[in-house]
This record gives C-alpha cells, sequence and structure tokens, in this order.
C-alpha cells in the first residue's frame, strides 16, 4: 500500500491529467463519462467513453460532468474521480491510499464551486485537498518564475475556458477568465457546417477539422479537408469539403473573445509591471495553445512576445503537482 504519496490534478473541461512527483503525467484522459440512465452507475470513463459518443443506445447516456472548468454533475463528478484513482493506483503498482492532492480551479470559480471541487476530490478518497488557481498552475507548469516580484502573464485556452492571468511573487495580480475556448470553437465549426451545407456532424469531427485546418486570424495557404456528415434533408451520409478559409472565419468571433480578455487583463496591470511584460511577454498553454498561427497572431496583436510553453496541453497538471512542493511560496492562493 502506498499512502502519503502526493498528486496534482488538472480536472480540465476536456480532459483531466495526473501527475505525480517521481512519475510526471500518469494519466491523461478526457472528461467524459458513460452513465445507465435507470441506475446513474458510471460504465466507461476517458477514451473509452469518448469513443460512445454519439454511438449509444438509449440505455446508456455520454455526459461531461465538467462545464466551463466547474462541477456540472456532482455525484457523477465524484465517480469519476473514483475511477481515476484507481487507474492512478493500477499505474502506480499499488493502491493509491489517502493521497495529497492539489486540484486547480478556474480564478473565476465561486467559493461555491470551489468548495463542490474541493468535495468531491475529498469523496474520491483524498486525504488532504488543496486548491490552487489555474493560471498560477498553469505558471509553474509552463516554468515561469510565478515567486519573484517579476510579471508572468499566463494564457490558458482550455477546453471549457479560457484563463488569463498576470502572476507576480506567488498569486494572481490581475485575471480574467471567459467562457470561450475549444469547445466553444468545436460548436461553432458545427453550426457553419449545418448552415452552409446542411449537413450534421458531431464534435469528434469538428475537432478534427479544427485541429486540421483550423487557422488564426492570419494570411496562410489555403488548406482544404473532406469531411462526412448526415444531410439534413435527405438523412443519408454525405460527404462535403471544407477549406481553412471558412473555418477561420467561423472562428473569428471566439478568437476576439479571446483577445478581449488578454487586452483586458494587461490594461488592469499595475504599472510597475508593465514594463515585465514587454521583456518577458505573454505564455500559452492548454490546448487552444496549438491552434496553428496562434502564436503569430496574438503577437501581432498586442505588441509583446508570444511563447508556447513547453508542454502546452500538461502545464496545468505539472503545475498542481509541483506547487505542492512549493506550497509555503504560493501560500496566498492555495486554500
Amino acid at each position: 500500500m502506498f499512502s502519503g504519496i502526493d498528486l496534482g490534478i488538472d480536472l480540465g473541461t476536456a480532459n483531466i491529467l495526473v501527475y505525480t512527483k517521481n512519475k510526471g503525467i500518469i494519466l491523461n484522459e478526457p472528461s467524459v463519462v458513460a452513465v445507465d440512465t435507470k441506475t446513474r452507475q458510471v460504465v466507461a470513463f476517458g477514451e473509452e467513453a469518448k469513443s460512445m459518443i454519439g454511438k449509444t443506445p438509449g440505455s446508456i447516456t455520454v455526459i461531461r460532468p465538467l462545464k466551463d472548468g466547474v462541477i456540472a454533475d456532482f455525484d457523477v463528478t465524484t465517480d469519476m474521480l473514483r475511477m481515476v484513482m484507481k487507474k492512478v493506483g493500477k499505474k502506480m503498482g499499488s493502491s493509491v491510499r489517502k493521497p495529497n492532492v492539489m486540484v486547480c480551479t478556474p480564478s473565476g470559480a465561486t467559493s461555491v464551486e470551489r468548495r463542490a471541487i474541493h468535495d468531491a476530490v475529498k469523496n474520491s478518497g483524498a486525504k488532504e485537498v488543496h486548491l490552487i488557481e489555474e493560471p498560477v498552475a498553469a505558471a509553474i507548469g509552463a516554468d515561469l518564475p510565478v515567486s519573484e516580484p517579476i510579471a508572468s502573464v499566463i494564457v490558458d485556452i482550455g477546453g471549457g475556458t479560457t484563463e488569463v492571468g498576470i502572476i507576480s511573487f506567488g498569486g494572481v495580480v490581475s485575471s480574467n477568465t471567459v467562457k470561450v475556448a475549444g469547445d466553444r470553437m468545436d460548436e461553432d465549426i458545427i453550426h457553419f457546417v449545418r448552415k452552409q451545407f446542411n449537413v450534421l456532424i458531431g464534435e469528434r469531427t469538428a475537432e478534427r477539422i479544427k485541429m486540421e485546418v483550423g487557422y488564426a486570424l492570419i494570411p496562410h495557404t489555403v488548406e482544404t479537408m473532406e469531411v462526412r456528415g448526415r444531410d439534413v434533408m435527405t438523412g443519408l451520409p454525405k460527404t462535403i469539403s471544407i477549406s481553412s478559409v471558412e473555418v477561420q472565419e467561423t472562428l473569428k468571433e471566439s478568437l476576439l473573445s479571446i483577445l478581449e480578455a488578454i487586452r483586458a487583463t494587461l490594461e488592469s496591470c499595475p504599472p510597475e509591471l508593465s514594463g515585465d511584460i514587454v521583456d518577458q511577454g505573454v505564455v500559452l498553454t492548454g490546448g487552444g495553445a496549438l491552434l496553428k498561427g496562434m502564436q503569430e497572431w496574438l503577437s501581432n496583436e498586442i505588441s509583446v512576445p508570444v511563447h508556447i510553453a513547453p508542454q502546452p496541453l500538461e502545464s496545468v497538471a505539472i503545475g498542481t503537482g509541483r506547487s505542492l512542493v512549493m506550497m509555503d511560496k504560493i501560500q496566498k492562493v492555495a486554500r
């Protein structure tokens, strides 16, 4: 039996990642569960449940228990976390008994939402639960000097929310959260394809379109891809061709909302720290950082250097794990 182990959990809207000091990221699964509609029991979790989206019989429903970075369904989230702990235990080669857990929360979360995250993690078998604000965790994971009196600007574009934070001395000086991120972009693509081509596509197809031919608002060489969906008029399968220019135009509104949040955060930054931002620039983390042309576009728009974190998808999880060791320095944000 393992006891007193430290885990860092990134409880994301799109993915759950678990980090341990010795092994790094030991679990990275979609935050999706398949639930039996009669018994409300969770029958599958993660990649297995995600592969069921849009393909289940009436007795099983596939849901995301987390919405916009916070818990939408408490019981299902607790069940999902129990399965996470079980899986982590198997990977560690023994049962993880009563681990100390650091879990991230959106900086804009209310005290009720924070409490729900704390209780769900506690109920899944944790000994001690500490909360850390997501921008701080992302900054630690991106190797930024968070405990120094230097402004570190982090933009974490996740699945449900985009978090923008200016961090100095281990605390958040200024932050903004917008409920516009990867999921909203996927929805934009689904609506566009339906409106333009009269074809219905699912979440997974929309995500694939975004990853393959999605571009931030920069000039680029036009690319096209073939997409299969269901014709709204005939109900039969149909193949269409979609171009990167069409996808770019579709994503425009969401990207401008993210830019607005970054600008608003930078505008509310104390003048003393503004000089650091010009030198240090802005660091992007989260899946949205990987959208083609994102770094170049943002750099042009805000006129400061923009960098992508070494491991953008894992930064928050790495930061939550590392922050357990540096608790005293970030006491202001860890509850």
